[in-house]
Parts: structure tokens; sequence; C-alpha cells
């Protein structure tokens, strides 16, 4: 394997690792159940990236290859200014950080795709960013369902 990709890849993993420690950590910050089980959740995701690298690292595609699929981009992190993670959270607010960190992980993975002529890295780096823009997305819905949530009047 090529040594810049190789360091790319174990960039990448490092990002997963630390968005793994992100969401595990602020999990202990909250009270709310359903907020836990997303934070779970999206914790599981970036292992599972991880594991996907890794083994992509190692000449494999991982034990699923990942899928392109259409994500509805909701552009809520980009109009939302992002909470300080450090302090106390609202559910409202724990999705919204959440949102920004996803946001972040797909401009990371996009921008180095475009650094890449077309072939298999180009198409591994937007996967992932298209991953990543699957988290955001889910994050922003569970944003704006905590934030706005619906009242009995519609």
């Amino acid at each position: 394997m090529d040594t810049n990709l190789s360091t790319l890849i174990d960039t990448a993993i490092k990002r997963e690792e630390e968005a793994y420690r992100f969401y595990t950590e602020i999990q202990g910050r909250t009270q709310d159940p359903a907020v836990t089980e997303a934070l779970q959740w999206i914790a599981s995701e970036e292992q599972n990236h991880k594991a996907f690298l890794v083994k992509y690292r190692e000449g494999g595609f991982g034990p699923t290859p990942l899928r392109m699929s259409a994500v509805v981009f909701y552009r809520i992190a980009e109009h939302q200014q992002e909470p300080d993670p450090s302090g106390a959270l609202s559910p409202a607010e724990v999705f919204l950080v959440g949102a920004h960190r996803e946001a972040r992980s797909h401009a990371f993975y996009r921008e180095l795709a475009q650094e890449h002529p077309a072939g298999s890295v180009k198409e591994m780096l937007l996967r992932m960013a298209n991953e990543e823009l699957k988290h955001k997305e889910k994050l922003e819905y569970l944003y704006s369902n905590t934030a706005f949530a619906q009242t009995s009047g519609g």
C-alpha cells in the first residue's frame, strides 16, 4: 500500500476512534434514555467505520462494503451555532453538537476524495463521506424533533 494512502487511512482511523470516544463520553452526561440510545448507536457506527478502514488498510474491503445511498441534506448544523460540548447540554444540544461533528467528518473525507484521481481510493473516501453525511442527517432529524417537538395543536 502506498505510504501516503497508509498515512491517510491511519488518520481516518484516529478520527473514527476520537468520534467513538466523544459519543461514549457524552453519553455519561445525559439522563435521557432516548438520547443515550441514539448516542450508543452513533458510537457503534464509528466503530464500524474504524473496522472498515482497518480491513481496507489490510487489503480487504471490510465485512460489508459501504454502500452509497441518498441522504437528506437538511443543513441544520450549517444554520445553528454549535453548542459548547464541555458544558451542560440539553438533549437537543447533544444532537446538534453531534451533527456539527459529523458535518466536519463529511467535509474531511470529501476534501480528501477531491485530492485523488478517479479510482478505488477516491471511491472509498466518497463512501466514507456519505456515511458521515448519513450520520449528520440522523442527528439533525433527532435535533429537529427534540428542539421543535410537535404540540397537540399540530
